[in-house]
Formats: C-alpha cells, sequence, structure tokens
C-alpha cells in the first residue's frame, strides 16, 4: 500500500515507522524542515520513544519511510492519509482546528480518486462529517463515500511506549459509511499488529464502531472517564486530609473488589490528554455538569498543594522553593498543560522566589519555560514535588540542603529519609 502520513510528531512518526515496517511505501509530512531533514537521515528527532531509533533507520534504509514538506509529493496517488495533526484548546475550552483545517486543505488541494482519509487526531464529536468531509470536497471537487473516504480511528497511545500500545490495545475505526470503514478495516489489519487480549470481550484487534461519531465519543469517553476518576480521587483526598485519613490506604482498601477502580490523587493533571479531552466533550455537551466539575477539582490541586506547603512552612513571602518536575509526568520530556506552570504562579503568587528542578531539562530549556533552573545540593527552604521521575525517589533533606517543608505531590518520596523536615503528602494526612 502507498500511505501517507501528515504529522511527523511524537505519535505520527512511529506511526510512519511501524507502517513502513509491514512493508508498506510510506511518506511523511511535515511542515518543520528540520524534521524532515533528520527523518530521511534516519535520526529520530526527538529522544524517548522506545524501539523508535531501531525501526526508524530500517526503514529508511529499506527505502520503505521517506519524508517530505510538500503535500504535492505525498497525496497524489496514496491509498490511505493518515492524519496525526495537532489540535489545541484555549483556556476557555474551545477548540482551535487552525493547524488541522490548514492541513485538510493542503491534503485536499492534492487528493485524488481512490484514497481513505484518516484522522487520529482526538476530535470534538462529529467533527470527521461536519468539519473535514466538506472541507475535502470543496477543495478536492472530490465527493466522498464514491470519490474518497472520510475514516475516524483515534491513536491511543502514550509517548514512550507508542509500539508497545498500538500493539496491546483494539484499533477502533468508524467511517461515514460501511465502505469506509471497510477500507480503514483492511489498512490497519495489514499495517499493524496486535497482542493477545484473552481478557477483552472479543478478540484484539480492528473494531469497527459503526459511525465516525461513535469513534470519536469512545476516545473522549475513555480519557473523560481518567479525568473524572481523578478529580474525584482528588475530592477524596482533601476530605481525607481534614480527618485525620489516609486517603491511599483506603483507596488501595476499595479498589480490592471488583467494581471499584479509584485513581490516584495528585497535585495535578496534565498532557496532551487527560487535561484537553473533558473541554472537547464539554464544548458539545455544556450540560456536562460532572465532567466540568472534576476538571475544576484537579485544575484546583496545584494551588492546594502550595496551601499545605504554606501551612507546613508558614509565610512563603522571601522565602526560596523549589518545584520539582517540570514535567507533566514522570520519565517524560513533555510540558503540556504541566502542573508545574500553576504550580510556580500560585507560589510567586505567595511572594515566594521560586526555582524549578527537572532532571530532563538543563537551565536553558527551564529558562527557555521561564522558570529560575535549580541544581540538587543548593540552599533552599522548601519543597513541592510535581513530577514522579525515578529520579525523586531517592531525594531527601542532603539534596536541598537547609529544607524546612516538602509537599510531596505524588506520593513518591520515602517518608523515612524526610526526619526532621515537615513533610506532606497530597492524600495522606
Amino acid at each position: 500500500m502507498k500511505i501517507t502520513v501528515v504529522g511527523l510528531g511524537k505519535i505520527g512518526l512511529p506511526l510512519a515507522a511501524q507502517f513502513a515496517g509491514k512493508g508498506h511505501s510510506v511518506t511523511g509530512v511535515d511542515v518543520n524542515p528540520r524534521v524532515v531533514e533528520l527523518v530521511n537521515a534516519g535520526t529520530e528527532p526527538f529522544p524517548g520513544e522506545a524501539e523508535l531509533d531501531v525501526r526508524l533507520k530500517q526503514a529508511v534504509a529499506d527505502g520503505t519511510l521517506t519524508a517530505t514538506t510538500e503535500y504535492a509529493e505525498a497525496i497524489p496517488g496514496a491509498d490511505y492519509v493518515v492524519v496525526v495533526v495537532p489540535l489545541f484548546v484555549d483556556g476557555d475550552g474551545v477548540p482551535d482546528f487552525g493547524w488541522m483545517d490548514s492541513a485538510t486543505r493542503d491534503i485536499a488541494a492534492n487528493l485524488t480518486a481512490g484514497t481513505t482519509v484518516i484522522y487520529e487526531t482526538t476530535l470534538p464529536v462529529g467533527t470527521s462529517r461536519t468539519r473535514w468531509k466538506p472541507a475535502l470536497e470543496q477543495g478536492s471537487g472530490l465527493v466522498e463515500g464514491t470519490d474518497f473516504w472520510v475514516v475516524f480511528s483515534p491513536e491511543r497511545v502514550l509517548t514512550g511506549r507508542v509500539f508497545a500500545d498500538l500493539r496491546k490495545y483494539p484499533k477502533l475505526i468508524g467511517g461515514l459509511d460501511a465502505t469506509g470503514a471497510a477500507k480503514a478495516r483492511e489498512f490497519y489489519e495489514a499495517a499493524l499488529d496486535f497482542d493477545e487480549r484473552p481478557d477483552l470481550p472479543r478478540p484484539n484487534g480492528v473494531w469497527d464502531l459503526g459511525s465516525a461519531e461513535a469513534a470519536e465519543l469512545a476516545k473522549l469517553a475513555e480519557t473523560t472517564y481518567r479525568d473524572v476518576n481523578i478529580g474525584l480521587a482528588n475530592q477524596f483526598a482533601r476530605f481525607a486530609a481534614q480527618h485525620g485519613i489516609d486517603v491511599l490506604q483506603v483507596i488501595d482498601a476499595s479498589n480490592s473488589q471488583p467494581y471499584s477502580h479509584i485513581h490516584r490523587p495528585g497535585i495535578a493533571v496534565g498532557g496532551h490528554c487527560i487535561p484537553v479531552y473533558p473541554r472537547l466533550y464539554l464544548w458539545n455537551a455544556p450540560d456536562a455538569t460532572v465532567v466540568r466539575a472534576a476538571r475544576e477539582a484537579n485544575a484546583a490541586m496545584p494551588a492546594y498543594a502550595v496551601d499545605l506547603l504554606a501551612e507546613a512552612y508558614g509565610d512563603l513571602s522571601g522565602a526560596r522553593v523549589v518545584v520539582l518536575g517540570a514535567a507533566y509526568r514522570g520519565g517524560v520530556k513533555e510540558t503540556a498543560f504541566s502542573g508545574v506552570f500553576p504550580t510556580v504562579e500560585a507560589l510567586r503568587g505567595r511572594g515566594a522566589e521560586v526555582f524549578v528542578h527537572d532532571p530532563l531539562y538543563d537551565d536553558d530549556e527551564l529558562a527557555a519555560l521561564g522558570f529560575a533552573a535549580y541544581h540538587l545540593g543548593e540552599p533552599v527552604d522548601a519543597a513541592i514535588l510535581q513530577a514522579d521521575h525515578a529520579d525523586y525517589r531517592q531525594i531527601g533533606p542532603a539534596d536541598l540542603p537547609g529544607v524546612r517543608a516538602l509537599v510531596d505531590g505524588r506520593a513518591v518520596t520515602d517518608a523515612a529519609r524526610w526526619d526532621g523536615v515537615a513533610r506532606r503528602v497530597i492524600g495522606v494526612a
């Protein structure tokens, strides 16, 4: 098959390497010339994705994967076009389709008959049918359902483990008609491998949900569920702390039977997915009060962590405070919607002198994010642990000379190491 992948980011490039590794002819399109240059040299443009380095080098060496900035080189004659271009959400929860609109216009201008266009970027329900179909028809002069087909198939992977997740989870598809869905099934069955999953209600593989809208909602539902669950856990944590209860112990106890799946509380919910996709759902469902309340509860947690620090330390005005972790989660060099930003803002609002440490970022990178870099061993008065990097599991007062108070926002530090320091853990009284 001749396949085009539009967007060679942290999801798109591994997808392109996966498809090429199955022997298909893959062309990747990206607006960044440097990314295209690196891909064509067989060099991964970003670190940290397991297996990508080897798979990319092999695909480029085999001639099954090339990259370009030109849609005119990649779209005409393609059997399948897979779109993995970012969609952003503003502070009010309004989707910004700018990049996706631009990519869709360029696809349409070069689209030829016989192509199936598959969108994998998470979307509000109805977008494939009401936005992408008319845009592609208008820009190409072709008719969807006759000359080309539009399908939605959400990506369900996490950066750092994309290839493992592609094998592990069913590939959900939803077409605008049955023909498009059949073409998508044929494509993914030829482009992916699937692990045996006896725990699933039906065999692992390609699951057709019957419509693009159902597939769009499935992705929003699975991610919104996590945000709502974490919001509930965070409210449990705040209540438990007021009553001298260890909520982590309570959660473990509750989850010991099969009907309870309470997530862990924490200082923040970050990343491209969990804090964003509930807003895409709310955009179409403004009366979803449970979802809105959970989003508000989770957004309030960084300020709550700073409140805990002030209770443990006292007046933070003039105090040297380090936030441990710029990344939104441990082991991933990514700051999208990271809790570091509201945490630093809340500390500055208290008059603290704020520094940030992260083992994955150098001083210049932290400065570019608007932070003063901290180095372990420098004097500090207090600390908030924001990201659960493995390095922080062994950290102690010796690494933070002078520290008087610590708020562990991820419940990863060892209490035995913090003797003599006022240590607070979210959810632990």
